[in-house]
């Protein structure tokens, strides 16, 4: 079954200014990479629908959704626009910010509905991942939490378990502590230690509440992590993860601020930590959930060099091709120059670039690995534990 793939025009209004970092050009740079490459054709694009407050209200407070419409409408006072989180540096107001958020919202909710239904096995949203937005406040360029909100509605409409797997450089701190208390919900983030990087959570030790001990998993890895290291952990605690709490449903946020380009983050990681988690997100699904898989994008401001390479090899992933290799099309690179400003990349690779040598490499992955088990070695069999004994 071919995976569905969820963008459509509408999703740029999510916009808060042409300087933000946050920027939905990256949406526009991805598909068209796709298409250019032969590997998605136009009409095959979904476009989202708009989310309801009542569907918003799953995970949202009405008083949050309240004054982000107001907000929009021009109506919010200065008071209330810094209690809920609005009206600052990361999270500017503008004009479409109630009807855009909502718009990547209704997006993953239709993602996620169509693999919990059984209408479609796989999908890809790559507008959604917003994974900071809490329950009455926005924070880190999140107004509403699309992946919170889409898993609360698969939980209310068919009852799935949903194993949330987050990449993101920074961690997926929303999502988490919406479900801190839920059991059948599972929330996995492998992310820059907080000790440098926003929002400054994640520790391994923040591992659930109440009936829900044990269903978050954090792996916070140390600054300029690379490839090898980043991708060890990640494929030994998602296995973990799976045999831990047997999911119904993969949900993975891809954010691409990992990359050594990203200038908002430490992380040393070249394109191919980018070709092989979706990969290993791939063959895990086919192995735990039936193939049920659902992906998002998130993160990540090199806009022209590594977000358009980074997730399309998601929808490689997705549909079970090997990653995809050697040259960009040209056609892509002429449509994206003039706006581009700057040289893009000739290969879907890094082979062309020249990356800094990382001194302190082993030790990295020597802590690294220490704290990847540390994160699920309280809820695994002894049988397990040998393993890595």
């Amino acid at each position: 079954m071919r995976p569905i793939y969820i963008f459509g025009e509408d999703e740029t209004s999510y916009r808060f200014h042409e300087d933000h970092p946050f920027n939905p050009l990256r949406l526009e740079l991805t598909t068209s990479l796709l298409i250019a490459a032969g590997k998605l054709s136009k009409s095959e694009c979904v476009s989202p629908p708009l989310a309801s407050v009542e569907a918003l209200a799953l995970v949202h407070d009405f008083d949050y959704i309240e004054a982000v419409q107001a907000a929009a409408a021009g109506e919010l006072s200065t008071l209330k626009a810094n209690k809920f989180g609005l009206g600052t540096e990361d999270t500017p107001i503008f004009p479409t910010i109630h009807e855009g958020a909502a718009r990547l919202v209704g997006g993953t909710i239709h993602a996620l509905d169509l693999v919990a239904s059984g209408k479609g096995e796989r999908a890809f949203h790559v507008g959604g991942g917003l994974h900071h937005g809490m329950r009455r406040k926005a924070s880190g360029f999140c107004v509403y939490n699309d992946a919170a909100v889409a898993i609360a509605h698969v939980r209310k409409q068919y009852g799935s378990r949903v194993l949330y797997v987050d990449t993101d450089a920074h961690h997926g701190d929303g999502v988490q502590w919406l479900f801190y208390d839920d059991d059948d919900v599972m929330t996995l983030s492998i992310h820059e230690t907080g000790r440098y990087l926003f929002p400054g959570t994640g520790m391994v030790t923040e591992r659930g509440n109440g009936k829900g001990y044990g269903y978050s998993w954090n792996v916070p890895v140390d600054a300029f992590t690379q490839d090898d290291s980043f991708l060890t952990c990640y494929e030994t605690v998602l296995r973990e993860a799976c045999e831990w709490f047997k999911p119904d449903i993969i949900l993975t946020q891809n954010g691409a601020d990992a990359h050594v380009f990203d200038p908002l983050t430490h992380l040393a990681s070249t394109i191919r930590t980018f070709e092989q988690i979706p990969q290993i997100a791939s063959r895990l699904a086919d192995e735990y959930t039936d193939g049920r898989l659902v992906a998002l994008g998130g993160g990540g401001y090199d806009w022209y060099r590594a977000v358009p390479r980074a997730w399309a090899q998601v929808w490689a992933g997705l549909t079970r091709e090997t990653p995809y290799a050697g040259d960009i099309p040209t056609e892509w690179i002429e449509q994206w120059s003039d706006v581009a400003g700057q040289p893009l990349p000739t290969r879907w690779d890094d082979s062309l670039y020249a990356f800094d040598h990382i001194p302190r490499r082993q030790q990295i992955e020597e802590k690294n690995w220490e704290v990847t088990k540390r994160a699920f070695w309280p809820f695994i069999s002894n049988d397990r534990k040998s393993i890595y004994l």
